[in-house]
């Protein structure tokens, strides 16, 4: 019934199993691939015609994780997997982005890649599957997918690479890295990492691609028993296109691709559309006219043609720069009077407003994955709104891009995040663009970093980060360093490198031709570093470093640790001690399993308060020490005193005070507040307690004559 096709191999110490014919057999392409015990179904559809008209590329990837591959039942009220996780969003676009390029120049027909983590081993992250799985199906499918690719995740540490390392090996790793590529070139890469070198960096991504060839033959192996028909496709080639536009309109492209001014450019590039579109494509000759669609690609080319051709040929940019020149940069501080911490970052026509707010425990974000509920104490949130461009827009959820450039940020600061134990805030980061003509995300990197530090966050270096970009062609190789939006968009790579004076803490590579070499990537990092240097100088202009002190309307916070066994003791039965510790004193507690207790309040006398409560309930009273009590009791041999939070002890009337005294009434009342002495216990454990020898004003022992 079945005509199952299957290939094997051992990769990194595991079985890697490629199998099709068995399941989802209707799609285009589908492969089961397994990877220890970890399983990815990827299936590949699409459609054998093109919309009229349509003038994009419309790939949609679509990565979901089945709560059932980790024996695991969703939580929420439904109990059903819902909208798409952070973590499904940042792989179903880890997945794109490398496919994407390599699809038929022109091929317009929508596809869909749907990958579904259908079992999980908690230790082989189905994200390197899904990869793998996407690009098989593809081959196999028959549609002009000039892959395949492989991919592989490559860790750091004791001075060695890792290849594929597992949950448990990344948590101790100096390196997080995804690469994906083809047989001679590195298509993707993302990482973060601990401040390491670019050379450790290149040497990552060189080892991830040399450990993905075995697997790009598995699936080459594959599609020689189990591909499709190729589809019948024909490249597009708009070269007699591309002549007509450039002659009628290619000197003011040039002139157009010459003025710095990014909005005054984009009017100057509409208007010789305009003027090319009524001659080619509204002409009377209708034998002779263009269709929209075709004078759209050609016009396209025509654009990179004149910005890729002067860069190459003069090695000056659209706004006047040499390649290894970045922008001009303002960098702000405290900009914002009620938040915890802000900053404003302005490099050329890019701008972010960026704001950190500092919580308690409570703040923290909880993460419900496959591996179980998580919490995570430092968010970072990206926002890009229609007006940062110029333009109107639908306002709603959070994009993918958003999401995925959120991410990236979040990667990039982390090496130099404080430990939690020495600064047990909650930390969120919003950055806001408000301008944007090239790489809002690393923006995004130095002004969260700027504003980090002025909340007072003690990073151990700020960061910052730049985009570089590259222009290949016959004609030569141009690498530009901090590129603009329309050199990301007729360029070939878009590498954004991010790091402190130390080290960098995150890469990210889209390539949009066939890959790139390691030459090429040697270049780009090493360019990239000047650039990174020269940042983080010209933000240090507004901070060097982190504030001493936090921000006055930032909650005040401190941490104490008590016997695990005297946790009962705070909480109390049913919660009733812990609530009215935090009614009396102001405070807020959160206490976890280990005996630590956080404690939070807008002020310091608050949390003093709190402490004082927590440490009469937890430590044990010192014979010889001296405490405040209340009376509680009084009987006709002394009076009992409640001096060190639940323990009461006993004043005989003989340690009342140094005269006779007839009977306790005499000198004291219930709810009355004395010093009193412990002196030790009787024989039967009982608390002895003496007033006599404690100053009743001071609270200071009386010394002796």
């Amino acid at each position: 019934m079945f005509d199952k096709q299957t290939v094997s191999l051992e990769w990194a110490g595991r079985t890697l199993t490629i199998e099709t014919g068995r399941v989802a057999r209707q799609a285009d392409g589908s492969v089961m691939i397994t990877y220890g015990e970890s399983t990815v179904l990827a299936t590949a559809v699409f459609q054998k015609s093109a919309k009229p008209g349509q003038d994009f590329f419309p790939l949609t990837v679509n990565y979901m994780e089945k709560y059932y591959a980790a024996g695991r039942i969703p939580g929420g009220f439904f109990k059903r997997e819902g909208r798409p996780t952070e973590k499904e969003t940042l792989t179903s676009r880890l997945i794109d982005r490398p496919i994407r390029p390599l699809f038929a120049k022109g091929f317009k027909h929508e596809v869909q890649v749907v990958l579904t983590a259908i079992s999980y081993d908690l230790e082989n992250d189905p994200d390197i599957l899904g990869m793998i799985g996407a690009s098989a199906a593809l081959v196999l499918s028959g549609a002009p997918f000039m892959g395949p690719i492989g991919a592989a995740r490559v860790g750091y540490a004791d001075g060695s690479y890792i290849i594929n390392p597992t949950s448990e090996e990344l948590t101790t790793s100096e390196l997080d890295l995804v690469v994906a590529g083809t047989h001679d070139a590195v298509m993707m890469v993302e990482s973060q990492a601990k401040e390491l070198s670019e050379e450790i960096m290149l040497g990552a991504v060189m080892a991830g691609h040399e450990a993905m060839q075995p697997v790009i033959n598995a699936i080459i192996d594959l599609a020689e028993k189990a591909a499709k028909e190729p589809f019948d496709f024909a490249v597009a080639d708009y070269n007699d296109e591309l002549a007509s536009i450039k002659a009628l309109v290619g000197e003011d492209l040039t002139a157009a691709y010459q003025t710095t001014e990014k909005l005054a450019r984009q009017d100057a590039v509409s208007a010789a559309r305009e003027k090319a579109g009524d001659a080619l494509v509204s002409t009377e000759d209708a034998e002779k006219a263009m269709t929209a669609e075709v004078f759209a690609a050609a016009f396209k080319a025509a654009e990179a043609s004149v910005v890729r051709g002067n860069i190459i040929k003069t090695g000056q940019r659209i706004d006047g720069r040499g390649l290894a020149d970045v922008r001009p940069i303002v960098a702000e501080a405290q900009v914002l009077p009620r938040t915890h911490g802000s900053a404003l970052f302005t490099r050329g026509e890019t701008q972010a407003l960026c704001v950190a707010t500092l919580g308690t425990s409570d703040d923290e974000q909880f993460i419900d994955g496959l591996e179980g509920t998580t919490k995570q104490k430092f968010m970072l949130h990206y926002n890009f709104p229609p007006y940062s461009v110029g333009e109107t827009g639908r306002m709603g959820g959070t994009s993918r891009r958003e999401t995925g450039h959120g991410k990236l940020a979040w990667r990039a600061l982390q090496a130099v995040l404080p430990k939690p134990e020495e600064f047990p805030y909650t930390v969120r980061m919003v950055s806001e663009i408000t301008e944007s003509n090239g790489s809002s995300s690393m923006a995004t990197v130095c002004g969260c970093s700027l504003a980090m530090m002025d909340a007072g966050v003690p990073i151990t270096r700020p960061v910052s980060g730049i985009a570089m970009g590259l222009i290949k062609d016959e004609d030569g190789i141009a690498v530009l360093s901090d590129i603009l939006g329309d050199e990301d968009h007729l360029g070939d790579m878009d590498f954004k490198v991010a790091g402190t004076s130390e080290g960098l803490t995150s890469l990210q590579m889209d390539i949009k031709i066939t890959g790139i070499t390691r030459d090429i990537m040697h270049t780009a990092l090493e360019q990239a570093k000047g650039g990174r240097l020269h940042i983080l100088a010209e933000m240090g202009k507004a901070l060097e470093g982190a504030r001493e002190e936090l921000s006055e309307n930032a909650p005040q916070m401190e941490i104490v640790t008590i016997p695990v066994d005297k946790i009962r003791d705070v909480i109390g039965t049913g919660g009733k001690v812990i609530r009215d510790i935090v009614d009396t004193t102001g405070a807020k507690l959160s206490v976890e399993d280990d005996g630590t207790i956080q404690i939070s309040a807008l002020d310091k006398a608050s949390i003093e308060a709190a402490k004082k409560r927590i440490h009469e309930l937890t430590a044990e009273a010192e014979i010889g020490g001296i405490y405040e009590g209340k009376v509680v009791a009084i009987k006709d041999f002394g009076a009992f005193v409640n001096f060190f939070g639940p323990k009461d002890g006993l004043v005989h009337v003989s340690q009342m005070a140094n005269e006779r005294v007839a009977h306790p009434k005499d000198i004291l009342s219930e709810g009355q507040t004395v010093w009193v002495k412990l002196m030790g216990f009787d024989d039967r454990g009982k608390v002895r307690l003496s007033m006599k020898v404690v100053d009743q004003e001071t609270g200071k022992e009386i010394e002796k004559e």
